[in-house]
């Protein structure tokens, strides 16, 4: 994968090359200029409809980068001070989980459309008080799930919007690391991040998938999570080494199971350190009519009174950056031109009911859960 282009939810490719742009543009100011922050960053470089206008972090030295690097030149160690003085139109939020629910709210209640990073918030309560807000000022609120957009995602939502897999049974999502506990940031800190790769890599596969099935609601969840490696030293070679294993509270496997309205099941695995032959990213689906993987993006089905796979003869080239900016541009055109979000704040509370429901279900022993 390396291309320029990627697939939005309504199939229209998406060019992301420099454009420019002569109309009204949408005020952005970044909260939070860690390395998420520098993604998004460059993403907007190839979005000609909107001005970065200010900046906010508690640390100086990426106010510092967000001034030598992008010319951001107002930068604020307040988020509030800078909702005052600015005036956005619009904030970009990337700070840690712990700190996405008050900038949201309160930008929310300055007027300001909201872009918030993935998980949506630290619990269910915290996405509805977002949720709140922006339907209280009528702002734009969009959560930054961008494999939704992914092109493998895009060919099965395809396939299954027109019918092909039937009734859908179960799907199972994998993130799943053999030794990646980040060894950045405070992914390892369960009150900044609310867990561990559940929360911060599960959450990628967890919502593409439950957006390719249809955003059936969860009603019940069971789950158990286990550390093992990540709050002990480690002499193993893996690259990314040295993490800080003194804060390390969070888990390092987590297993789940989403019961749904619809009758379907999910049933998750995300880990940062597995005992496992190698990395995956991934969800295989089942359903009476076909079945299928994300990667490879296949078809599983028969035909003539044969069992065959199906794979796609072409599919546009979707990297990393590129699935950042169309949901970026995604967002900054609901803003704009009121046109629709794909990942509304409403489906940041459902991801985040379904994660909140594994991780409730492990501090209860393993047993179910109801989710409301």
């Amino acid at each position: 994968m390396g291309s320029n282009k990627a697939i939005s939810n309504d199939s229209l490719a998406m060019d992301t090359g420099k454009k420019e742009y002569s109309g009204k543009k949408l005020r952005v100011a970044l909260i939070g200029c860690g390395g998420i922050c520098q993604t998004h960053m460059t993403a907007y470089k190839d979005i000609p409809e909107v001005e970065i206008v200010a900046a906010c972090d508690i640390l100086p030295e990426r106010l510092k980068v967000m001034a030598e690097k992008w010319g951001v030149t107002r930068g604020y160690a307040d988020w509030k001070t800078m909702l005052a003085e600015v005036k956005p139109d619009a904030v970009d939020i990337c700070t840690p989980n712990g700190v996405h629910c008050a900038p949201a709210v309160d930008a929310a209640n300055a007027g300001c459309h909201v872009m918030v990073e993935k998980p949506m918030a630290m619990n269910p309560a915290e996405c509805e008080q977002m949720i709140a807000a922006a339907k209280k000022n009528n702002v734009k609120l969009a959560v930054g799930f961008q494999n939704r957009y992914h092109e493998y995602t895009q060919f099965l939502k395809r396939a299954k919007d027109e019918g092909q897999f039937g009734k859908i049974m179960f799907v199972k999502a994998q993130a799943l690391r053999r030794r990646g506990i980040p060894n950045w940031g405070v992914f390892g800190q369960k009150a900044l991040q609310g867990g561990g790769p559940m929360i911060d890599i599960g959450v990628h596969i967890v919502e593409a998938s439950h957006y390719f099935i249809g955003s059936p609601r969860p009603v019940a969840a069971s789950g158990n999570i286990w550390t093992y490696l990540g709050d002990k030293p480690s002499e193993v070679v893996c690259p990314w080494p040295n993490w800080d294993f003194k804060t390390y509270t969070v888990e390092d496997l987590a297993i789940g199971q989403i019961r749904f309205e619809d009758g379907s099941i999910m049933q998750i695995e995300s880990s940062f350190a597995a005992h496992i032959e190698k990395n995956v990213f991934s969800f295989t689906v089942i359903g009476d009519k076909a079945g299928g993987t994300w990667d490879p993006p296949r078809i599983f089905t028969d035909r003539a009174g044969t069992m065959i796979d199906v794979a796609p003869n072409f599919l546009p080239d979707c990297d990393f950056q590129s699935m950042f900016k169309v949901k970026l541009q995604n967002w900054v055109d609901a803003c704009l031109k009121g046109t629709e979000l794909t990942a509304p704040g409403e489906a940041g509370l459902m991801v985040q009911k379904i994660l909140d429901g594994i991780y409730r279900s492990a501090a209860a022993g393993g047993r179910e859960v109801a989710i409301d």
